[in-house]
């Protein structure tokens, strides 16, 4: 077999053991330990690229940062920082038509600007305003579809586990990836609640609710104590983390130390946080972090077989010759993203994708802070769409004694969400200033 030939049946390998159930890194690792032998056509070589991989592509001091992160999204949501936002949020949207709705959006954006786990968020928010929404009247099909739509803000509002995978692959500045996600990250907040104030509008069956959400927040004035008391601990960590990032106090991994550390302290000061809880904590933060290293070290041995086996430069010789030209690329790239997202989690997509598809972007001179945030857009676009929208599960495993709300429910309400980000994603296409404005 031809280097070409062994590199394209092993990305279909790929795809068929995942189809079948196979865990990801498991299926990475294995194919590429066998096309690897196949292409030098001794064990020696797969064996050695194996603890290259693993020793290599996780010593750098950078990668200190996912761990650290993911720890202090989980005791961010273990101090119910989440339930406060919302509650504020709620408040200070109750006049609006579909308040509830818009209320959930902004919390679930304030709320990634301190986790950016999008799992976290939907798990979060499943529990605090779906039955708030349903309790008030809104549609139970509308109230999971906000849910869902607005939790994958996680994962481009910075600090974003997925912008930090990314940065690290490509070898780019997580702090030029972190800016360069606020503005889509805002735009899609924006374009979000402008749908929400519509279909109420327009479609106010489909959406249910009372006139104005006040009610649900009993209709009277929160204290100002009380307004500063839920969303000072929120400003503080956002300050603490992105200030003195963009500031320049902090590296990215420091960063996420100190804001572990602070989401810490204000779980102890909230009196939230049990040493069973932390434990818990400790335990699930051990077991994400794991799983994303191992596919990181799995990734490692994919994009260096492709290497050997040439099938990024002969894709994208052919597709040169094909003449389809750049934005037939990316289209290209962009239903395969979306494809991908339905079987797939972004981590696992961004691993797979990018080193295929960097060789061939690489003679248009593209900007790789802007194809970052293409990527990521594209991939949660398959986070929200079946056969697996991993948002959409994390929603009906948080809803399990709701029997009212299918997981056919879920999916179909996230629907018009999943159009949003696509629309989104192309003005993000067409106009690449606005992710690079801030950078």
């Amino acid at each position: 077999m031809t280097g070409f030939e062994v590199g394209l049946f092993s990305v279909l390998a790929i795809l068929i053991l995942i189809y079948s159930g196979m865990y990801v890194p498991v299926a990475l690792g294995l194919v590429s330990f066998i096309s690897v032998w196949l292409l030098r056509g001794t064990l020696e070589a797969p064996v050695y690229l194996l603890t290259l991989a693993a020793s290599n592509s996780l010593e750098d001091y950078i990668f200190g940062v996912i761990p650290l992160f993911v720890l202090m999204g989980l005791l961010v949501s273990q101090c119910e920082l989440g339930r406060d936002i919302y509650e504020v949020a709620n408040h200070l949207l109750r006049r609006l038509r579909g308040g509830l709705g818009v209320a959930t959006v902004v919390a679930n954006a304030a709320f990634a600007a301190i986790t950016g786990v999008s799992i976290a968020s939907a798990a979060v928010f499943t529990r605090v305003s779906v039955p708030e929404m349903m309790r008030f009247g809104y549609q139970p099909r509308f109230a999971v579809g906000v849910v869902a739509g607005s939790s994958v803000l996680g994962m481009l509002i910075p600090p974003s586990v997925m912008l930090i995978i990314y940065a690290l692959i490509t070898e780019q500045s997580v702090a030029d990836l972190f800016k360069a996600g606020i503005m889509p990250g805002l735009l899609l907040s924006l374009s979000y609640v402008v749908a929400i104030v519509a279909m109420a509008r327009f479609a106010p069956r489909y959406v249910g609710g009372q006139e104005y959400s006040d009610r649900a927040a009993g209709g009277g004035d929160m204290p100002p104590r009380e307004l500063l008391a839920k969303i000072g601990p929120f400003v503080a960590l956002i300050l603490l983390v992105l200030g003195g990032i963009y500031g320049g106090l902090f590296t990215p991994t420091e960063a996420g130390a100190v804001g572990a550390l602070g989401a810490f302290v204000i779980a102890l000061i909230k009196r939230k946080l049990s040493r069973s809880g932390l434990w818990t904590v400790l335990v699930e933060t051990g077991h994400i972090a794991a799983s994303i290293l191992m596919l990181i070290v799995a990734a490692t041995m994919y994009s260096r077989m492709l290497a050997l086996s040439g099938l990024p430069s002969d894709l994208g010789e052919w597709i040169s010759q094909s003449e389809i030209g750049f934005y037939g690329i990316l289209a290209i790239y962009v239903v395969l993203l979306i494809l991908m997202g339905t079987i797939l989690d972004t981590t696992s997509i961004i691993l797979i994708m990018v080193p295929l598809f960097l060789p061939v972007m690489d003679p248009y001179n593209i900007n790789l802070v802007w194809f970052g945030i293409v990527t990521i857009v594209g991939a949660e676009i398959g986070l929200l769409t079946p056969p697996l929208g991993i948002a959409c599960y994390v929603i009906k495993a948080s809803l399990a004694a709701e029997e009212r709300i299918s997981l056919y429910d879920i999916f179909a309400g996230a629907f018009p969400f999943a159009v949003i980000m696509l629309l989104v994603l192309i003005l993000l296409i067409a106009f690449p200033g606005i992710s690079l404005i801030l950078v």
